[in-house]
Formats: structure tokens, sequence, C-alpha cells
């Protein structure tokens, strides 16, 4: 009986001995090689519309096509604007004239133009004075019966006259020589400033009526037609943003101390089990949330869990957006890459 007991607490010795043996064995392996994470392909996408309010005449692209940064995807009708445009060059045309010509001055021929004019004037001016000299000296010799005293009259008016022409014409001779003021030419100049302005920002308006990608991305949902009128407030596409790419997993807490941000990580997708994709930890989460349902394992979706981001390197675009996915990650000598 003894000795049967003896044999037992041996056995369960043994027994307990290699438990805690196989125990040790797969906890060790396990920090190699750590549990799968799943998650989905994270979907980012843009909601695009036009800036300006128009009809639309022409969308270039299809649902499904992939588009790059600054492609033109589609043109409102323009014609309204090219006309106001066309309006605008014609007045800034015309003012930007007006102001050269004020800088620039009367013309050479302007000015000798206004000099004959005075020269004649100052002609008339000198025999309007001869003949009153003359009157009034006849009027002297005469003791005023050679000269009626209408005659006398008319010879005064006729020298002021002459006189006042003299004046003006050498007015407007030193108006001409001096140019423009300069309070003059400064209006001229902003109002070329401001039919400027006015020009650029009705090319401005026609040229955000080519509505371009913001950035490479994959056409989601193509929401109106041509013929369609479009607005600011209403998107024309909608785009799925394809770089940079990542999927967004979730692991428990007991596996987050195992996981570091830049350790290497394989992506891998039902559709191609053989071929992963490569990727690294570019993101953990300080905050836990509960397993979105989107997340293709049950056992998860009642778990608190935190949120990892990991960057992938898919240049051949085998992950599709919103596709799931299981994450491995490498965690032999921290996996994390240098």
């Amino acid at each position: 009986m003894k000795k049967r007991v003896l044999i037992i607490l041996a056995m369960v010795l043994i027994s307990a001995g290699a438990g805690r043996a196989f125990w040790l064995h797969d906890r060790k392996a396990d920090t190699k090689a750590l549990q799968a994470l799943h998650g989905n392909v994270d979907i980012r996408q843009v909601s695009l519309a036009f800036e300006n309010s128009g009809r639309i005449v022409k969308l270039a692209v299809q649902e499904g096509d992939r588009v790059h940064s600054g492609q033109v995807l589609g043109f409102l009708d323009t014609r309204t604007l090219e006309i106001q445009a066309e309006q605008a060059t014609a007045r800034f045309d015309a003012q930007q004239q007006l102001v050269r010509q004020l800088h620039a001055g009367a013309r050479p021929q302007e000015i000798a133009q206004a000099k004959a004019r005075l020269a004649a004037v100052q002609a008339q001016a000198e025999q309007a004075r001869e003949d009153l000299f003359r009157l009034n000296g006849i009027a002297a010799d005469t003791n005023g019966r050679g000269v009626s005293r209408q005659a006398l009259d008319q010879a005064i008016g006729n020298d002021r006259v002459a006189q006042a022409k003299v004046a003006e014409q050498q007015e407007s001779l030193n108006l001409l020589q001096l140019g423009a003021r300069d309070e003059e030419r400064n209006a001229a100049e902003a109002q070329l400033r401001a039919i400027e302005a006015d020009l650029d920002l009705i090319r401005h308006r026609i040229a955000q009526c080519e509505l371009r990608a913001p950035v490479d991305a994959v056409v989601r949902a193509r929401l109106l037609e041509p013929g369609d009128m479009a607005f600011p407030q209403k998107a024309v596409y909608t785009l799925a943003l394809a770089n940079p790419k990542w999927v967004r997993v979730y692991a428990d807490e007991t596996d987050l101390g195992r996981i570091k941000p830049g350790m290497k990580a394989s992506v891998h997708t039902d559709s191609w089990p053989d071929q992963p994709v490569s990727g690294k930890v570019g993101y953990i989460s300080s905050v836990a949330e509960f397993t979105p349902k989107a997340v293709q394992t049950e056992a998860l979706r009642t778990s608190l869990v935190y949120e990892v981001r990991v960057m992938v390197d898919d240049p051949d675009n085998r992950l599709r957006l919103g596709q799931p996915a299981t994450v491995r990650l490498d965690t032999g000598d921290d996996g994390v890459e240098q």
C-alpha cells in the first residue's frame, strides 16, 4: 500500500514537471510568434465637388478608375465667364493706354500746335493794340472830332479780347509742357489695378470650372452626370485614397506589451493566401475600445481592444480598400526595423 502511494506521488510530480516544461516551451514559442490580429484595409475617402456653381458639360472618369493628383476629372460650362473676361480685358487695355498717356505727357506735335496757336493770338493781340494806339492818336490830334466814340470803344474791346486769348493759349501751352498731375496719374493707376484684379478673379473662376483630383486615388462613386447643376456643397465624385495604405487591426491587452511601433508585419488575405504583403506597425492607440463590427472574428467583437495601424507597402495593389485581412507580427529580436 505504501509502495503504491509512492508510485502515484512520483507520477503526479513527473506529470507536473512535464506540464510546466511544456507550458514554458509554449510560452517561449508564443513570444516568437504573436497571435494573429484581425482587421480591415482602412477606407479613407474624399468627397470632391466643384468650387463654382454651374452646369456640368463633361465628366472624364468612371467608377473604379484610378486617378492621379492634378488630373482633370470634369468641366463646367464657362461661356458666361469667358464673355466677362473679354469685357474686363477690353477695359484693362483702355485704362492701360490712359495710364501710359498720362505718364508720357503731351506729344511734341501737340506742343508745336499749342505754340502755333499762341503765336497766332499774339499776332492778333499786337494788331489790336496797334489799332487802338492809332485811333487814340487820331482822337488826340483832332480833339476827339476825327474818331467816333463808338469806334474807339470797339478798338478798346478788341484789344482786351486779344490779350485774354493770349493768356488762355499761354496757359494751355504751360499745362501741356507740365503734363498730368501726380493725383491724376495715381488715380488712373489705381483704376487699372482694380480692373486687373477683376480680370484675375474671372480667370480664377474659369480655372475653378475644372475639377481636379487632389491626390492619387480610386474613384469610388460618381454622383452626378453631364447636364446636372453642380454646387460647391454637392459632391460629384467620392475618391478612395490608396496611398499611404494601412491595415487597421485590433489587439487585446495581453498582446499589447509585445507590439511596438516599427515592428515588421505580414498581411494575409483570402485573395492572396500564399503571397503576404509586407508592412510595419505605424501607430498603437492609447485608448481601449470595443472591437468594431466589421472585424471578421465574432469572439473579439465584445472585447475591449486597442487599435493598431499597420502601414503596408503594396505597389501591386493587392489589398483592396475595406478588405478583411489578418496581420502576423514578427517578434523575433522585437521585430523592429532599425
